[in-house]
Formats: C-alpha cells, sequence, structure tokens
C-alpha cells in the first residue's frame, strides 16, 4: 500500500509540473481562428459573388479582409506571449484566457458572416 501513495504523489506533481501555459494555448488558439477566419471568409464571400457583382473588387476586398485579421489576432497573442513562466502556469489567470478566447473565436467566425452581410447590403 505504501508503494502506491509514493506514485500518486508523483503523478500529483507531475501534473503540476504540466500546468497549461496560457502563452502556448493563445498562439495555438490565434492560429486555428486565423484558419477558421480565412476558410469562412473566402466560402461566405465567393457564395456572395455568386449571387451578384462580377468585378474584381470583391477579390481585393477578400484579400484586404484576411489581411487585415492577422493584426486583432496578433494582439490577443501579443498579451500572452509577454507573460514570464511563472505567469503564464498561474491559474489564475484562466477568467482573463477565457474571456480573450472568447472574443477571438466570436471575431473569428462572426466577422465574415456580419462583413458578408454589410456587403450584400451596399450591393442591394
Amino acid at each position: 500500500m505504501n508503494d502506491i501513495l509514493p506514485s500518486k504523489a508523483a503523478s500529483n506533481a507531475s501534473a503540476q509540473e504540466k500546468a497549461r501555459d496560457w502563452r502556448k494555448s493563445m498562439s495555438d488558439n490565434v492560429a486555428y481562428a486565423l484558419l477558421v477566419y480565412t476558410g469562412l471568409q473566402i466560402f461566405v464571400t465567393v457564395h456572395a459573388m455568386k449571387d451578384g457583382s462580377s468585378s474584381v473588387l470583391p477579390y481585393f476586398a477578400l484579400v484586404v479582409l484576411v489581411a487585415g485579421i492577422i493584426p486583432a489576432c496578433r494582439w490577443f497573442e501579443r498579451r500572452w506571449r509577454d507573460l514570464s513562466d511563472e505567469e503564464a502556469a498561474d491559474r489564475a489567470l484562466i477568467g482573463s484566457f477565457r474571456r480573450d478566447i472568447m472574443w477571438l473565436w466570436i471575431l473569428a467566425i462572426g466577422l465574415p458572416f456580419a462583413l458578408t452581410g454589410l456587403y450584400k447590403a451596399i450591393v442591394a
């Protein structure tokens, strides 16, 4: 029985050592959000263009919108990138992390639809 206790203690210590690194988690979420945003932006823009405009302007706007989201995503990542190793594992930051992740994904998923809706409203 005593042999089991040290291994449990070692596994608890190992779990604490492997605490979540907020820097890496935010960086991963930013990368995935950029992929999702770009895919959605292309999909909804191409779908909207099938309904009307045959000019090159929507394609130019698509490039600008995809390039324009990068600074916004970098802002989210920059807030977390400069944390010290101690801060990066601080569980007290979970609320701030979840708030930033929520806004990141709202922008990544919602912005393509909002921008395409705006485009359709202007064209109509």
